[in-house]
């Protein structure tokens, strides 16, 4: 019978495939198995066998990942776990060998609870055809590494947005995370994860410097100490200055993102919206340039069936990663849009007390049948208490109220005069 493997994708027949033990045969390399990838279990005699040669030896280089049955196209994963035979090989090697290098090959995050005690991790994913022979040139150093993870790679399984909702019942999967998902996630719930999105090391150090923003229709630029004032009809030049401060070449990825200071709906803390990837010779020193529009500020509104960016602060950040941002700029946007109020008789009194240049005249006629309470800014106690509830209400509710003696046809032309406007 012929078995097909159903990997998907990652079992292309390449036309050749070279080991990175192959291409490293130009170098003085010593190899020692370490692990059997057809099986889930350590092997005392290959650990011990790896373990001398890496005790003898210089530097230790772990090759580690995601055997087959780990990880495939037709099936979900379960854990983030590599093999345990895996594991248990590069906790034994570092204990004898600080010098450890751990390559791995996989294709989506893994946890790695020797992080820490690794000298190194290059990630290599599943790489193709030539991953051999390009991961003895990063090893070493005839190509310096200049890849950013495209993912968040969490501490554990129970960290990642969707562990709650998934895989869901036998007949229903929801897709609960809404537009919080990857490094959106992580950033609003201010978890600590192993290693963020965009992140990524170098051999070698870069420097960013001198943010500038530029309305491009010959308004003044702006330096980080004052705000610029754009129209979303608008486009918005930002540059900076980025510098290679090692001794090797190399190239960086700048990451810009955008956070919404004053969202009036459930938006990501930041959102990536582009990304350069910059060459420098040492000391070398270049400028980076990024074109903004109306939609790398705005949500996609269902009332207007449109993507709308709203009048208020935004920030723009410049990082290395989704983690470690180095510069930042305000801007001060004002939408050409008006956008409408839709409401039903479930809409909150919350939203409807937004809408109001004077709050306190609808809170005070329902507060007025609650004794001495009353709405305003020094509001506390009782009233406090009583105004916070009434904002949490639907606006079918307040029929409930006609039993204290609330004038329901004065509460009704007010919502009236606010809501047909």
């Amino acid at each position: 019978m012929n078995i097909r493997k159903c990997g998907g994708s990652s079992h292309i027949n390449c036309f050749k495939v070279t080991s990175a033990l192959e291409a490293s045969k130009q170098y003085s390399v010593s190899y020692a198995k370490g692990f059997d990838i057809l099986k889930d279990e350590s092997d005392a005699e290959l650990i011990a066998e790896a373990v001398k040669l890496a005790k003898a030896s210089e530097v230790a280089v772990i090759f580690a990942g995601l055997p087959d049955h780990y990880e495939s196209e037709g099936y979900d994963r379960n854990h983030l776990d590599l093999p345990a035979c895996q594991n248990a090989l590069i906790e034994e090697v570092v204990k004898v060998q600080p010098n450890t290098i751990v390559v791995l090959h996989n294709g989506s995050p893994v946890v790695l609870p020797w992080a820490d005690k690794v000298k190194g991790i290059l990630e290599v994913y599943l790489s193709g055809q030539a991953v051999g022979e390009s991961t003895v040139d990063l090893l070493y150093g005839k190509v310096n590494p200049s890849g950013k993870l495209a993912e968040t790679f969490p501490k554990r399984l129970q960290d990642n947005p969707s562990y709650l909702n998934f895989p869901g019942t036998n007949r229903t999967v929801e897709y609960k995370e809404g537009v919080f998902i990857g490094y959106r996630y992580y950033d609003a719930k201010e978890m600590d994860v192993l290693y963020p999105f965009g992140f990524g090391l170098s051999y070698t150090t870069f420097d960013y410097s001198d943010l500038e923003l530029t309305v491009l229709n010959g308004m003044d630029t702006l330096k980080p100490d004052n705000k610029l004032h754009i129209k979303d009809t608008e486009q918005l030049q930002v540059s900076l200055k980025v510098k290679n401060t090692g001794i090797v070449s190399g190239k960086d990825i700048v990451q810009l993102y955008i956070q919404d200071k004053e969202a009036s709906v459930s938006r990501p803390i930041k959102e990536l919206k582009g990304f350069v990837k910059v060459s420098l010779a040492p000391g070398e020193e270049k400028t980076v340039t990024f074109t903004l529009d109306k939609r790398s500020f705005a949500y996609y509104s269902t009332e207007l069936a449109d993507w709308y960016a709203e009048s208020g602060t935004f920030d723009v950040l410049i990082g290395k990663s989704s983690r470690e941002i180095i510069l930042s700029a305000a801007i001060e946007m004002e939408s050409s849009v008006s956008l409408p109020f839709v409401y039903d008789d479930r809409t909150t009194y919350a939203d409807v007390l937004n809408q109001m240049e004077d709050p306190s005249e609808l809170l005070n006629l329902i507060l007025g049948n609650f004794g001495n309470a009353s709405a305003g800014e020094d509001t506390t106690g009782e009233s406090r208490m009583l105004v916070e509830m009434i904002k949490g209400l639907p606006l079918h509710s307040i029929r409930s109220f006609a039993a204290f003696g609330l004038d329901l046809a004065k509460v009704e032309a007010l919502l009236k005069k606010v809501l047909d406007k």
